[in-house]
């Protein structure tokens, strides 16, 4: 008997090692194909233009092309949901986004077969940045201060758009409504709704900087403030909205993903390419442009901060009491 059971610990402690080392040295050739980036929202939006820099760069770092791939739908659930059943092997990883951690309230209960804080590792953090309350230049408030007091003056006059019910955008305005006392209507776009924000069929927006800065910058829209607590370098005198309502702070934030069961190794491998990328003053560069910073760090940080995300919006979803299925 105590053959027999030497025999099977010799035999259970070699499968160990054979699986360790086959881990081992499938990181070490990762990857040996052309790896796929989901991207959960259509092509323009602040999610595809952090993507596509993030893919461009590592591709040179990996000696692999790291393709983009759109897969907009049900606020980026169609995406989360395939990376979350796709092969825990490296080569289909997740653009994610503040609308992810989002999701993990918004969608509770809606028969999702997936959950994103269970089967989507993080990788690590790529790009945060301030929103930003712009205008049509047809508002007549000038600075955040009139934009309050001319919502408080006319009740559900103000029409806010945004990327979709859930996302950032909305939950921007939500936070907003609650925290300045205003009411604002919310309207949601399947696409991108800046050009009914540009010609004044909506009036304002919270929007994500690689979104909106260049028509800012260009005088189509005006910014009148930034949803961070700390002012932007990329727009200069802007203030933050936490200066006259305070405690407001809400940005956005970008990372990658991997399925659930990836191997540690091809996680960790990933993560230290990710950061080199986000270390390269040109990767800063392109950031900046877009009105962001490079963020990097462990997966472990990233996956806290994920975690923390979700517990924040939770509480402006249940307080609002904000639905799919509705604008509110």
């Amino acid at each position: 008997m105590r053959l027999r059971r030497r025999k099977f610990l010799q035999l259970a402690a070699a499968a160990a090692t054979l699986s360790l080392s086959s881990s081992w040295a499938m990181a070490a050739d990762y990857p040996t194909r052309p790896v796929r980036l989901i991207i959960g929202f259509p092509p323009g939006s602040a999610t595809d233009t952090v993507g596509r820099i993030i893919a461009e760069a590592l591709s040179k770092r990996l000696g692999q092309q790291v393709v983009p791939e759109n897969k907009p739908g049900a606020g980026s659930n169609v995406a989360a949901q395939y990376v979350a059943h796709a092969a825990p092997d490296g080569y289909t990883l997740l653009a994610m986004t503040i609308t992810n951690a989002v999701n993990e309230t918004f969608y509770q209960g809606q028969g999702l077969d997936f959950d994103f804080a269970k089967d989507i590792v993080p990788v690590v953090a790529t790009f945060q940045s301030p929103n930003v309350l712009a205008v049509n230049p047809s508002v007549p408030a000038k600075t955040l201060p009139e934009f309050i007091a001319y919502a408080k003056a006319n009740p559900g006059k103000i029409n806010y758009a945004s990327f979709g019910v859930g996302s950032a955008p909305h939950m921007n305005g939500e936070l907003f409504d609650m925290m300045a006392g205003v009411k604002m209507v919310h309207v949601p776009y399947r696409q991108s709704p800046v050009p009914d924000l540009l010609s004044g069929q909506v009036q304002a927006i919270f929007s994500p900087m690689p979104v909106t800065i260049n028509f800012i910058r260009a005088g189509k829209l005006r910014a009148l403030a930034v949803t961070s607590d700390k002012p932007s370098d990329a727009l200069p005198g802007v203030p933050t909205v936490a200066q006259y309502v305070p405690g407001f702070n809400a940005g956005i934030w970008h990372g990658i993903g991997a399925p659930k069961g990836t191997p540690p190794e091809i996680i960790a491998k990933l993560n230290k390419e990710i950061n080199a990328v986000l270390a390269d003053p040109e990767t800063k560069e392109k950031f900046a442009k877009y009105g962001g910073v490079p963020v990097g760090g462990t997966s472990e940080a990233f996956g806290k901060f994920i975690h923390a995300e979700i517990e924040k919006w939770a509480k402006v979803i249940k307080t609002a009491n904000i639905k799919p299925e509705s604008g509110h």
